[in-house]
């Protein structure tokens, strides 16, 4: 059982939002470049998270993504299920048809497992991850855009 990238780059873009969002929307092509995930997959899974009414997208100029609760109440357990991340430490997916179409003697251990990474990912809150990395003095940024024209015109004006 492990997390797969799809819930890893889910919880990884939402904290990027979260921690750039307070100025506006934030652009997929933003998270993509500072976090490294492929443009088209943020898109999948930005679809995702929001038809569970975890984002709100803003279309037009300007436009892109905000979080559509505050940060505090989005759970990491909450983006996980809502990119249909399957965490399932179960051989038989919950089935109970794992040895022989019966449930094996260790099926009911395995679920007490999922229930308490479910239980455990229930009680983390984005805000706690964005905390963390402020906490932590992280290195994040927002790329700003300068106008080069501008800087190169002032530049030529004062030599001469």
């Amino acid at each position: 059982m492990r997390l797969t990238t799809k819930g890893r780059f889910a919880v990884t873009a939402m904290v990027d939002l979260a921690m750039s969002g307070g100025d506006g929307p934030v652009t997929l092509g933003g998270i993509s470049v500072r976090r490294g995930i492929s443009l088209s997959y943020l898109e999948q899974l930005f679809g995702k998270l929001r038809r569970k009414s975890l984002v709100s997208s803003v279309r037009g100029p300007g436009g892109g993504y905000l979080l559509a609760k505050p940060v505090s109440d989005i759970s990491i357990g909450e983006i996980i299920r809502a990119v249909d991340e399957p965490i399932d430490a179960t051989q038989c997916g919950g089935k109970e048809n794992c040895h022989d179409e019966q449930k094996c003697i260790t099926h009911d251990l395995w679920m007490d497992l999922n229930r308490h990474i479910f239980e455990y990912l229930g009680s983390v809150m984005l805000s706690d991850l964005v905390k963390k990395q402020t906490d932590e003095g992280s290195q994040f940024s927002v790329a700003k855009l300068v106008d080069r024209r501008t800087v190169e015109r002032k530049a030529t004006r004062a030599t001469v």
